[in-house]
């Protein structure tokens, strides 16, 4: 498995529904709203470098609001954690 961090930069006025194309996009696992210099980083997760071309350069490049990206592929995974056990109350 492939994992990309997408930098993205977006039309101001139009970044909930950007972040929302870009995460109903296959191979987009998240997309975070943030500070700084960017405006959103989707995180793409596929089997290999062309679907990391294909979801980046075909489809997310091209999604309305984009203005630019900056792609980073991930080389290794340091820390894993289940989100949904790290949110779990514990009912069960």
């Amino acid at each position: 498995m492939i994992t990309a961090i997408v930098f993205v930069k977006a039309d101001v006025a139009r970044i909930p529904e950007v972040a929302e194309a870009i995460a109903a996009l296959a191979g987009v696992s998240e997309v975070y709203s943030v500070t700084g210099q960017i405006d959103l980083i989707a995180l793409v997760r596929v089997r290999d470098h062309d679907e990391v071309a294909s979801v980046v350069a075909d489809k997310l490049n091209k999604v309305p609001g984009v203005t630019s990206t900056e792609t980073h592929i991930a080389f290794r995974a340091y820390s894993q954690h289940d989100l949904e056990s790290a949110f779990s109350l514990g009912l069960d």
